[in-house]
């Protein structure tokens, strides 16, 4: 007795996961998705930077403070 395949394996652990599936990418996108990661990056640690900064100052004005007593 022979068996029925109803659909190919990867192809349902394929939409089992969730993912989509996988393309190829040519080196110039690759290259392009990576400076566009690489500019979030920058950005989210400017911010972080600039509330570090304000910290600092914050810090800065109280031992200022602290050294007038």
């Amino acid at each position: 007795m022979a068996t029925q395949k109803t659909a190919d394996p990867k192809a349902q652990a394929q939409t089992a996961s969730g993912r989509k599936p996988w393309k190829k990418k040519s080196p110039v996108e690759v290259l392009l998705d990576q400076a566009d990661k690489l500019k979030t990056e920058i950005t989210e640690m400017e911010e972080e930077l600039k509330i570090k900064r304000k910290q600092l100052q914050k810090f800065e004005e109280a031992k200022k403070l602290f050294e007038g007593m």
